[in-house]
């Protein structure tokens, strides 16, 4: 975080490909900013907005609009009473996997099951307990022209006494992988057989903002927590995570941010409110995000499959999120040493080893693999894009200085 970081400040001239950070789409940020000058044009609202505390499971009219667009778009029969909101998605996961992980008070342990690595890095210290995550190996699938993808191995997988949810990300930071409903499905058939709760991060996915390039459902019921934010969306400054649940587990999380929070942020929910309330945010979605991130994820795929030629590699089959998962069996050097190599020529990725918490094999898949943002401008996209290939030939080559 302090090397990506400090790409982000501008301050060391760095090629940033390594981050999270969504790309400034100006259609979606002129929403906004027309949304903000009306805000700043209205007395009694931009008081409201900068001067009073929210409740603590967040602004009320921005979750009722929030249970409005569900039960228009997919016809759920939810209210503001299953949905809370937390300081940015980290902070809800916090919340919820120590909520159902960790040591119970009649003394029991629970863990909380990752079905499917690698999966999102900043799942890994959140835990107030120690091995709080107990993960397993996919299936790998190959296709022709350098793709492959990643399935959940049900062979594999053991539901025990030990675990208190499972949690899967749809689309999958760090490699795009979207779980098809089939295997969502499976998964909570699991789920509910076990009577605890499957967890779904989709703060890439549906209803916004939208980035998959694939067609699958949106999917929740009474055993789901279903995650989404606004950042993603283009509003990663504004901290806003949204959790939609059963009701005890929203009670549960509204206390929460009593306790750590006091209120929630008014800034998030405000900008984002008429775009809810309206409808118009899937819109914006489907029409603007969606494509524009599809357009960058498969142009980078085709430069880093020109950069690679004459090298043995495979490219995650991108279905969304805004990175590109690259592959490089027989890697002569670990990732980590790839991902400090290319520090040095001025370009930052993250070195895939990383993206596995509670694998506890050593692996040596997870040496093989980076993950490259393609979110940032094309011109850095492509730059980086070269300066990586041409590092990673040299390995293989054993040109490396």
């Amino acid at each position: 975080m302090e090397d990506l970081g400090a790409a982000m400040s501008g301050r060391e001239g760095i090629l940033m490909l390594g981050g999270g950070n969504p790309g400034h789409i100006p259609e979606v940020q002129q929403f906004f900013r027309e949304r903000m000058q009306r805000i700043l044009d209205d007395p009694v609202e931009f008081a409201h907005v900068i001067g009073d505390y929210d409740p603590p499971q967040g602004k009320t009219q921005f979750i009722e609009a929030l249970a409005g667009l569900f039960r228009r778009e997919y016809g759920w029969e939810i209210d503001a009473g299953n949905i809370a909101l937390t300081a940015g998605s980290q902070c809800g996961f916090f919340l919820l996997f120590n909520m159902f992980g960790g040591e119970y008070e009649s003394g029991v342990t629970k863990k909380i099951m990752l079905p499917v690595t690698p999966e999102y890095i900043g799942y890994a210290d959140v835990g107030l307990a120690d091995n709080l995550f107990t993960a397993y190996r996919p299936v790998i699938e190959t296709f022709d022209d350098h793709i492959f993808k990643y399935h959940v191995d049900f062979d594999a997988l053991r539901i025990t006494d030990e675990i208190g949810a499972v949690c899967v990300s749809r689309p999958t930071n760090p490699t795009g992988n979207v779980l098809p409903d089939a295997e969502l499905n499976r998964l909570l058939e699991l789920t509910l057989a076990r009577d605890i709760p499957l967890i779904v991060d989709n703060a890439y996915g549906l209803p916004f903002p939208g980035i998959l390039f694939t067609d699958v459902s949106l999917m929740w019921d009474v055993n789901t927590v279903l995650c989404l934010s606004l950042s993603k969306l283009g509003l990663p400054g504004a901290r806003t995570g949204i959790i939609l649940g059963p009701e005890q587990v929203i009670r549960s999380l509204t206390n929460m941010n009593a306790v750590v929070n006091l209120s929630l942020g008014s800034f998030g929910p405000a900008l984002a409110l008429d775009l809810v309330a309206s409808g118009e945010i899937t819109r914006i979605s489907r029409s603007i995000i969606r494509p524009y991130y599809e357009r960058k994820a498969l142009r980078t795929m085709e430069l880093l499959k020109a950069a690679l030629d004459g090298v043995e590699f495979y490219i995650h089959r991108p279905e969304g999120a805004i990175f590109l998962w690259l592959w490089l069996p027989g890697l002569p050097v670990t990732c980590e040493e790839l991902y400090q190599r290319l520090k040095r020529k001025g370009v930052l990725v993250i070195p895939g080893h990383h993206f596995f918490p509670g694998l506890d094999d050593d692996w040596r898949h997870r040496h093989e693999c980076v993950r490259i943002t393609y979110s940032m401008q094309d011109e850095v996209v492509e730059r980086g894009i070269e300066l990586i290939a041409a590092e990673i030939k040299a390995i293989f080559s054993g040109r490396e200085k």
